[in-house]
């Protein structure tokens, strides 16, 4: 619906690969940049991990969610089919949106999904995954999926997030945004 806030996310079929190199991702990236535009959808925050992503977005125009991530996703694994000279799907299943139906729960999403890289083992620090809008929200990086007034909003500066961050220490211990979560 219009103005709400949706934790969108789904990994590859059998826990696979959806994405193996850097080329990957900046398509993907680049076809989300674009459907953004076209759906209205503002990206809060976003990680693409090897095999998952996660979008916090809020759906500004009256399209819904489901269309701008089926835009995104169908023309992704039509182009990973042709490259890898495969069939079928890349994905479990169709990906899971969940409306975010308390608004203080957005920053701890936000924490969650900028965190998943860490949590997962492949980098030390959020800001060394170049695959998620870590960077823009730290004022690292100039980017076009963020939301910048979100993030005044929400923090008094970028280094009151980065803190907000680095003081979380278990991802699986946020009871406040238990039901959001992914199981990975």
């Amino acid at each position: 619906m219009q103005g709400d806030y949706y934790h969108v996310y789904n990994r590859g079929v059998n826990r696979d690969n959806i994405f193996w190199k850097d080329q990957d991702y900046l398509y993907c990236l680049k076809r989300i940049s674009d459907n953004c535009i076209r759906y209205c959808i503002k990206i809060i925050a976003y990680c693409l991990m090897p095999n998952h992503y996660h979008f916090l977005v809020r759906q500004d125009g009256e399209a819904a969610v489901s269309r701008w991530v089926q835009t995104i996703f169908n023309g992704y694994v039509q182009a990973a089919n042709r490259e890898f000279n495969r069939k079928g799907t890349l994905f479990e299943g169709r990906c899971q949106i969940k409306v975010v139906d308390k608004e203080d729960y957005l920053i701890y999403l936000v924490r969650y999904i900028h965190l998943n890289p860490v949590h997962a083992g492949l980098v030390l620090h959020a800001g060394d995954w170049p695959y998620s809008n870590y960077l823009e929200w730290a004022g690292e990086r100039q980017g076009l999926l963020v939301d910048e007034a979100f993030i005044d909003e929400w923090f008094d500066s970028r280094d009151a997030y980065c803190e907000f961050l680095n003081e979380y220490k278990d991802i699986r211990q946020d009871r406040k945004i238990e039901k959001y979560l992914f199981d990975q």
